[in-house]
């Protein structure tokens, strides 16, 4: 007996998903997870203000780039909400009429946390690949790392790392530095495993 055939998820299951989830369709599948916490969020717009003043608006940079946080992106069939996008301004001269993209970024940023981690890594990043996202951040809130990933030859290269004191320095942003720390504004919390002084 052959099991029954898996039914795909539809846009009318990310509609039923409650507010309070962020839900996306990933080869079929509808996966949902809780919106981002504190570190993870303000991670996103100490990196949205570093990027948007030279890459936006010219501002000590190049300009040339439109920038999106959470933007609903339609590709391949898939739908998924990178924690930040931009695109070229030649790729994207008008914002679409409806609530998503279907024009795929030249770059993407996701900011892992515990729930999102096995899809940014893993079934995210092909899609991405697949559909011509040129490069990918992904940005570690916890741990203080933020990794650059270009596209090469329909494959991820990793083309940079940034740890603790580094300036981030990387493409396609790499007209510019600015200090990793500064996407991290709060210290960390405090261990729960420290001796007791006596």
């Amino acid at each position: 007996m052959t099991a029954p055939a898996r039914k795909l998820a539809t846009y009318a299951d990310i509609e039923a998903v409650p507010p309070h989830l962020v839900a996306e369709i990933i080869y079929g599948v509808l996966e949902t997870h809780p919106r981002p916490a504190g570190r993870h969020g303000t991670a996103a717009v100490e990196l949205g203000f570093e990027l948007v003043g030279p890459f936006r608006r010219g501002r000590g940079g190049p300009g040339g780039w439109r920038f999106v946080v959470e933007p609903e992106l339609h590709l391949d069939g898939n739908v998924v909400v990178p924690d930040i996008a931009g695109w070229r301004k030649e790729r994207l001269l008008h914002l679409p009429a409806t609530a998503y993209f279907e024009i795929a970024p030249d770059w993407v940023c996701e900011i892992l946390s515990p729930s999102t981690t096995r899809l940014d890594r893993g079934p995210k990043r092909a899609i991405y690949g697949a559909a011509g996202v040129a490069f990918l951040w992904l940005l570690d809130p916890v741990e203080r790392v933020l990794e650059a990933f270009q596209l090469v030859s329909r494959k991820w290269e990793l083309v940079g790392v940034a740890t603790g004191d580094d300036q981030v320095k990387l493409p396609p942003f790499d007209a510019i530095s600015f200090p990793l720390a500064e996407l991290f504004p709060f210290d960390p919390p405090p261990s729960t495993d420290a001796t007791p002084q006596g």
